[in-house]
């Protein structure tokens, strides 16, 4: 029995000891290893700073080791041992002293293992800081090296030792400074990249406020939101008017003999606009009706529609084409107007033009070629005949040369000569006189473009035509043109328009007369919905051939007032009076208006 005891108990000893020995072996397993993504900074994307950063930082540590090689070499003069260089913090160079070891750069490959049969590859060397145990066991290694140092120059002279000291001194601090660079360095490599959808990646408040609709935002207000729309129709837009009201005046064909009477009135009006991308092209008319309701019998229609064309060509040339036709009956207040007729004869005009035009640097040129056809209709007399007007057809043929000098974008006067024919289709008329004649004038003026401010030009020159008949004297006097729009605030425009005309005649013994004519207009938005216009007009006739003179002063306003965008009610008060010096030709009319306007 006593002899069984020892044995158990070194049994038992054995036995503890192995459960030891596996204990130990397990924990060393066990024991938790840093992951390869937590050991290399290649996570994510790199950003450009980092790889600069790196650079830099590799500049530095071949300028720290070139200064390592200097060190050893003025230590071994002075016949002292070379002193191993130590950083100032482990970690700072690698462990290893093998010369194809990573450099820590981010663009070194990962290091391969030699354990073919290890079960992961070993991952690569870190740039972060050492582990607790590898700092350490770098400050034992220094601790040691410190040691001997201080033995081997335990024999030197006291003068070697103090230079030596601070030799030690230096490289030690300049070594601290450079690793305490290498770790901001390495801290910024190691910033993780912002991406570029980052900020999409946001979460979602919950509690935000719901974005409104695109069709429930705020829509920008229309310069004028009673304005006409249009109707697409083709490349065109087209915006029609239609004006219905009734005129109450006091003379009812403006006239010495008129009286009084109430007139249904009827206006349609229309302009077309082209929507091509380089040339253009615009179409407008309109269509007068006026028919008597009670008193002075009047029945009135005429009308007008025109287009033009413009083409830009190639070399600055640019072409402008026009056609017009229009219908209007002989007013009763024109000279050649026939007396005891039912109805005044109806004049017919259809006239076209083509211009071209060349800017070259400043001098701008144009020239245009025009015709104007005019054809009258028969005169119906009070006993039921009628008298024919085929004596008084004419066509009108003009050729104007106009060349400018811009002085400014906004100024460029111009000088304009024309050379015209006008033939009539019967040479010799029922009085026997031969009416055709050779037309020649000459205009200077003013072009004016300061855009919406004040558009438009002015002239003034003189015009001569000669009649082919020596008995008749030569129309001829001074011409005065102008077209300006003035705009002096937003909402507001003025226009002033002014014209020359040479109106022959048939009558015997007479030449014809010169028509000047002006219009001065006024346009004033007054509200949104609510628009006011005014004008006031003058003519002056000056007979040729005979000393007499007609005037003719004008005066009109009105008032639109706008229900919504296509519909109003409009009114306006006009007065007309003439004074000649001519028997017969006098005569007053006033007349108001009240309608109804349409557009579209």
């Amino acid at each position: 029995m006593s002899g069984g005891q020892p044995e158990k108990s070194r049994g038992r000893k054995g036995k503890a000891a192995c459960a030891l020995l596996l204990a130990t072996s397990m924990l060393a397993l066990l024991r938790p290893t840093a992951l390869h993504a937590q050991e290399t900074e290649l996570r994510g994307e790199v950003s450009e700073t980092a790889i600069l950063t790196d650079q830099q930082r590799k500049a530095r540590q071949l300028a720290l080791a070139a200064q390592g090689q200097q060190a050893p070499t003025s230590a071994a003069q002075d016949n002292a041992p070379a002193r191993t260089y130590l950083p100032a913090s482990a970690g700072a160079v690698p462990d290893d002293t093998d010369t194809d070891a990573a450099t820590g750069s981010v663009f070194d490959p990962p290091s391969a293992t030699d354990d073919t049969s290890a079960d992961t590859p070993a991952p690569p060397k870190p740039r972060r800081r050492p582990s607790t145990a590898r700092q350490n066991a770098a400050d034992q290694a220094k601790d040691k090296a410190a040691d001997k140092s201080k033995k081997k120059k335990s024999t030197s002279t006291t003068g070697a030792t103090a230079t030596t000291g601070a030799a030690t001194t230096d490289t030690t601090a300049s070594t601290t400074d450079d690793a305490d660079t290498t770790e901001a360095d390495q801290e910024a490599a190691n910033r993780r990249a912002v991406t570029i959808d980052s900020v999409d990646r946001q979460k979602l408040d919950p509690g935000a406020e719901r974005t409104a609709s695109i069709e429930g935002q705020d829509k920008k207000a229309d310069d004028d939101p009673f304005a006409a729309t249009g109707v697409k129709w083709g490349s065109f837009v087209i915006r029609p008017t239609i004006e219905q009201g009734l005129t109450a005046t006091s003379n009812g064909d403006a006239s010495s003999a008129g009286t009084s009477a109430l007139l249904s009135e009827t206006a349609l009006r229309f302009s077309a606009i082209s929507d091509w991308r380089e040339n253009s092209a615009t179409i407008d008319g309109y269509g007068l009706f006026r028919e008597t309701v009670s008193g002075y019998s009047v029945h009135n229609e005429q009308g007008r529609i025109e287009g033009q064309l413009n083409v830009d060509l190639d070399n600055e040339l640019r072409a402008i084409a026009k056609l017009g036709y229009e219908a209007v009956p002989e007013s009763a207040s024109s000279p050649d107007a026939i007396a005891g007729v039912n109805t005044q004869p109806l004049r017919q005009t259809v006239d076209g033009s083509l211009g071209i035009e060349k800017e070259a640097g400043k001098m701008h040129y144009a020239l245009t070629g025009a015709v104007t056809h005019d054809f009258f209709g028969d005169a119906e007399l009070s006993d039921g005949t009628s008298l024919s007007q085929k004596d008084r057809d004419s066509t009108l043929y003009t050729a104007t040369l106009r060349t400018g000098y811009e002085i400014s974008p906004a100024l460029t006067p111009f000088t304009e000569i024309e050379v015209g024919r006008r033939t009539y289709d019967q040479r010799i008329d029922n009085e026997g006189f031969e009416r055709s004649s050779t037309r020649l004038g000459a205009r200077a003026g003013l072009e004016l473009d300061m855009g919406e401010k004040l558009a438009g030009e002015f002239s003034a020159g003189w015009l001569r035509e000669a009649i082919d008949d020596n008995s008749l004297e030569a129309i001829s006097g001074a011409t005065v043109n102008a077209d300006l729009k003035w705009s002096p605030e937003r909402g507001t425009t003025i226009g002033l328009t002014g014209q020359t005309t040479v109106e022959p005649t048939t009558t015997a013994d007479q030449s014809g007369d010169i028509l000047y004519s002006g219009r001065l207009t006024g346009e004033r938005q007054i509200r949104a919905n609510l628009t006011g216009n005014a004008a006031l007009g003058l003519d002056w006739r000056d007979y040729i051939g005979v000393d007499g003179h007609d005037m003719t002063l004008s005066a009109e306003a009105g008032l639109t007032w706008w229900l919504n965008r296509y519909a109003g009610l409009t009114t306006r008060v006009r007065t007309e009076k003439l004074t000649s010096n001519l028997p017969g030709r006098d005569y007053t009319a006033n007349s108001i208006f009240l309608g109804v306007k349409v557009q579209r």
